[in-house]
């Protein structure tokens, strides 16, 4: 067992600010030692105000200093697959944020290194992590709806709602709009409820009017700002995920998750609104109305319950989830969930739902390679 992990992170974002580091900051077993960014005044700016003594501006200069032995990949999603196969080439723990790669090719290959290599690597998912939709894992698993029958995923926000260009409605850049953006989340939360997924059917579209080239004045390909997806699952169970980002959501987060899970034997409900509302409720066959459905101690841990934003802090940057669970497992020799693997089958049925979006067909996963 390590004391400490000495990690570098390659991203000086808002999302690295706001997640990664308070998360590892607060770690008494993590230790980040460096931090690359492609900007050198931006880095040595994030440098500084998180107390991080290496700063780089080449991530080939960073995974062969030898002074990190793991590394966290929140950079754009193009350079996932190039940082991540050096990283995990070099024999370092690895944490890639989703999606994974531009294509589920290049994401297998990744999760076939991290495989082969023998490190700790993690796609870190992160609404899996929250108190209710942890505690609808243990439900289900305990055979509350009994036999799955259907879900419904339904993830509303706004961040595109503004006309004008950005890279995540740049298919060359991002390769997907909201698919790969926000529904992912929700397509691991389904494969991880109701099990494996088979075909996929989606219907997508762009609401939005935006230019036809970029800043640069070069034409691009634009991704879908909203998506339908219909998915089959093994077990014969059926599900929907809708995800949109054009919807008018005025909370501090902007957004807002409902989720109906159905089988032989039951119901769940669960709402986040990202105020103060995260709730599961439930009810059986013969119980009459779904009813509220109290979160145990043991699942809220040490996470506040007054507001969902104070719940999310706490939830990662107090208790031992995502980043710091990552860390922990690296530390202890053990490995983590969800994984590179977890992040390439989640890749997999995104590809698919872009390809059935783009020809209008169901399409099986066996037919992403």
């Amino acid at each position: 067992m390590s004391e400490t992990v000495r990690v570098g992170v390659v991203s000086t974002s808002w999302w690295a600010d706001a997640m990664y580091l308070p998360a590892l900051d607060a770690h008494p077993r993590a230790d980040v030692v460096a931090v690359c960014g492609r900007n050198r005044g931006r880095a040595d700016a994030f440098a500084a105000r998180w107390n991080i003594p290496q700063v780089y501006t080449s991530y080939e200069s960073l995974i062969r200093s030898g002074e990190i032995e793991a590394l966290v990949v929140a950079s754009g999603h193009e350079t996932h697959y190039p940082i991540t196969m050096q990283a995990l080439d070099a024999g370092l723990h690895v944490l890639c944020e989703k999606p994974l790669a531009l294509r589920y090719d290049h994401a297998a290959e990744m999760a076939a290194l991290a495989a082969k290599k023998g490190v700790i690597h993690c796609t870190p998912f992160t609404y899996r992590f929250m108190p209710t939709n942890r505690y609808i894992k243990e439900l289900v698993e305990a055979g509350y709806i009994g036999r799955p029958y259907h879900l419904n995923l339904r993830y509303y926000t706004g961040y595109a709602r503004e006309p004008g260009y950005g890279w995540r409605h740049d298919r060359a850049v991002a390769a997907t709009g909201v698919l790969g953006n926000i529904a992912s989340h929700f397509f691991y939360l389904a494969y991880w409820w109701f099990g494996e997924v088979t075909d996929v059917f989606c219907l997508a579209g762009e609401f939005v009017d935006r230019p036809d080239v970029t800043p640069e004045g070069k034409p691009y390909e634009r991704t879908e700002d909203a998506a339908y997806t219909l998915l089959r699952f093994a077990s014969g169970a059926q599900g929907l995920v809708q995800a949109s980002a054009v919807c008018t959501e005025e909370s501090v987060f902007g957004q807002r998750h409902e989720f109906d899970l159905h089988g032989e034997e039951g119901t769940l409900r669960s709402v986040i609104d990202w105020v103060e509302r995260q709730d599961v409720e439930g009810t059986r066959r013969g119980e009459g109305p779904t009813r509220p459905l109290e979160l145990p101690e043991r699942v809220w841990g040490a996470a506040r319950r007054d507001t969902v934003h104070n719940t999310y802090r706490d939830v990662f940057r107090v208790e031992d989830h995502m980043t710091r669970g990552w860390i922990n497992a690296i530390a202890d020799g053990e490995p983590f969930s969800p994984s590179l693997e977890d992040g390439a089958y989640v890749q997999r049925i995104t590809d698919a739902a872009d390809l059935s979006a783009r020809e209008s067909r169901w399409v099986r996963l066996q037919e992403i390679n």
